[in-house]
């Protein structure tokens, strides 16, 4: 069984090795593999959720998301509660269990697949990935479908905006169609900063030094979504490391 945690602790962080002992206690055949993406970013764990829960894999696979700021209401929370816990069991049989905060199921709802909450508490601990959760997880994996509850509203994904970056610092979007023909030189506006990039039909289609707006290697159910590259430099960097969610526009 392949468990990939996607989560907000941090490359290395002390957060990611206790949640992997807790997971190993109660599912020792897992493999387990994480995906951190930045605090709170939301977008990019739903994202990353999407693309790892939608593309190809072993069917025995669950995808665990826990990005949690405890946004969805601003007074004091007793106890540490925060966002619920829910899960979705794709036609494919991979298991998706996350916390409902923002968009980080948004991207699989819009897929149709439906998000249902989970039968367990939604307090108890700051920490609650660690030492509340993971029992559920474990009785899912298990096929005990006694916790699944009512189905949840989960709002729809950002539109044509930045998703996700990188480690070589592309920028991959929602962009899922060419906002012009291949070959053209755009204008490219994401927050304050704006660069020009070339339409392609491929991220390396340019000469080194310039930027492509091409589909590129992430997407799903046959659609491609389109990511800023900079041949030998950095697009985030180019673009001031933008945060996910941040429109993309196109201005000239």
């Amino acid at each position: 069984m392949l468990l990939t945690v996607v989560a907000d602790y941090g490359t290395g962080d002390l957060a990611f090795a206790e949640v992997r002992q807790h997971l190993a206690l109660l599912l020792p055949e897992a493999d387990v593999t994480a995906v951190p993406v930045p605090p709170f970013d939301t977008v990019a764990a739903g994202f990353c959720v999407a693309q790892l829960a939608l593309g190809d894999g072993p069917s025995d696979r669950i995808v665990y998301a826990n990005v949690a700021p405890r946004r969805d209401r601003d007074e004091p929370r007793a106890n540490n509660a925060g966002e619920r816990l829910a899960a979705a069991r794709l036609d494919s049989g991979v298991l998706v269990v996350g916390v409902n905060s923002g968009a980080s199921l948004s991207f699989l709802a819009a897929e149709g697949v439906g998000v249902r909450a989970v039968r367990v508490a939604d307090h108890g601990s700051q920490f609650r990935s660690r030492d509340v959760f993971p029992a559920a997880l474990a009785a899912l994996a298990g096929g005990d479908d006694s916790l699944l509850g009512e189905e949840l509203p989960v709002g729809p994904p950002p539109k044509q905006a930045v998703a996700y970056t990188d480690g070589y610092g592309n920028l991959k979007t929602t962009w899922d169609e060419a906002p012009a023909p291949a070959g053209t030189v755009v204008r490219v506006r994401i927050g304050e900063a704006e660069a020009s990039a070339t339409v392609s039909d491929g991220v390396f289609e340019v000469p080194a030094g310039t930027m492509s707006f091409a589909p590129g290697s992430s997407g799903w159910n046959g659609r491609a979504f389109y990511e800023l590259l900079s041949r030998g430099d950095s697009a985030a960097q180019i673009f001031g490391h933008p945060r996910a969610g941040t429109p993309v526009e196109i201005v000239g």
